[in-house]
């Protein structure tokens, strides 16, 4: 069914009831130390879970809409000895777990390879890590296994003139689902993220993006907005409006019936962030990252049993799991 062809609010009453029939009336908040959360309904500790940047300020695709400036708001550990430390230090501070990820070489993926002894310390320091990958083959998606990550979440996107245009990238459509298949056949949790509005602020290839996913599935679902960054080539372009995102909301939860989606933390401020968040609860979603307090009341207003959390988003899918184990 494609939700562009009828009614918004009756497609958000499908997708709510949907999500309420499989997964309960629920939802959970998720809210981790690398973004400031100004809300007085939950205050995170300022360590409990960082992210860090294995390269650093550097990434070699200086994508339109980023342009390495997310990389900048990272803990730098651009050596495995590094990271170590880093682990160590933020593990001493309370962190409860933390977000590895960096910028992409030229042929899209992120050199997590020489990595991979670090990460497994994190684990053995008891960390909840969280890998966000570029493109991924299987070598690396088994040792990623190996070293006991807790969830691989890694952006796909569904049209070939989008990762060549905005993402200056050499790259198709087939070489995201093979990494999906890479990440399948390893056996890892993975959660991959769909940027609704990447070209240029307009819908492109984000259907086809969830078709895809929905062929793999997945441990859990993220939705994230495209937000104008200042100083990056796309700063004066227009997010998509609310109701498009709250489409691709409810489109998901149409094809994906039984995996866990949230609304993740990249998503444009203001009343914007309001009117998507409002949406995204009337829609059913599983899961919100900062979400405002509006959406929250909202959220209480139509009797759900609501949950903080200051771990990664991506960690829905355990949240899910241990709660259906709880109940039997």
């Amino acid at each position: 069914m494609d939700i562009y062809l009828e009614d918004l609010e009756s497609g958000i009453k499908k997708a709510r009831e949907l999500s309420w029939r499989n997964f309960g009336r629920k939802i959970r908040f998720y809210v981790p130390s690398f973004i400031r959360y100004g809300s007085k309904l939950f205050k995170p500790s300022r360590y409990s879970f960082p992210s860090i940047s294995i390269t650093g300020k550097s990434c070699a695709l200086n994508c339109k809409h980023c342009g390495g400036k997310i990389l900048r708001t990272m803990i730098p550990a651009r050596t495995p000895e590094r990271l170590v430390k880093i682990l160590h230090e933020i593990k001493s501070r309370g962190a409860v777990g933390c977000l590895i990820s960096g910028g992409c070489l030229p042929n899209g993926s992120v050199p997590i390879g020489r990595f991979i002894g670090a990460i497994a310390e994190a684990k053995r320091l008891g960390l909840k890590v969280v890998i966000h990958t570029g493109l991924v083959n299987i070598e690396t998606a088994e040792n990623l296994k190996k070293a006991g990550v807790d969830a691989v979440s890694i952006d796909i996107i569904g049209s070939d003139e989008t990762i060549k245009e905005i993402y200056n990238l050499e790259a198709s459509v087939q070489d995201y689902e093979r990494s999906l298949d890479a990440l399948s056949k390893a056996g890892i949790p993975f959660t991959p993220h769909v940027l609704v509005g990447l070209h240029y602020g307009k819908l492109r290839g984000e259907l086809n993006a969830l078709k895809i996913i929905s062929r793999h599935d997945p441990s859990a679902l993220i939705i994230i907005v495209f937000f104008p960054i200042k100083g990056t080539m796309m700063e004066h372009v227009k997010p998509p409006p609310p109701r498009e995102v709250a489409r691709i909301l409810v489109q998901s939860r149409l094809m994906m019936p039984k995996v866990p989606i949230v609304l993740g933390c990249a998503r444009p401020k203001g009343k914007h962030r309001l009117r998507t968040d409002l949406l995204a609860v009337e829609a059913g979603v599983n899961g919100i990252a900062f979400p405002k307090d509006e959406a929250v009341k909202k959220a209480a207003e139509l009797g759900l049993d609501i949950s903080f959390s200051p771990l990664c988003c991506s960690q829905i899918y355990r949240d899910i799991l241990r709660d259906k184990k709880g109940s039997t």
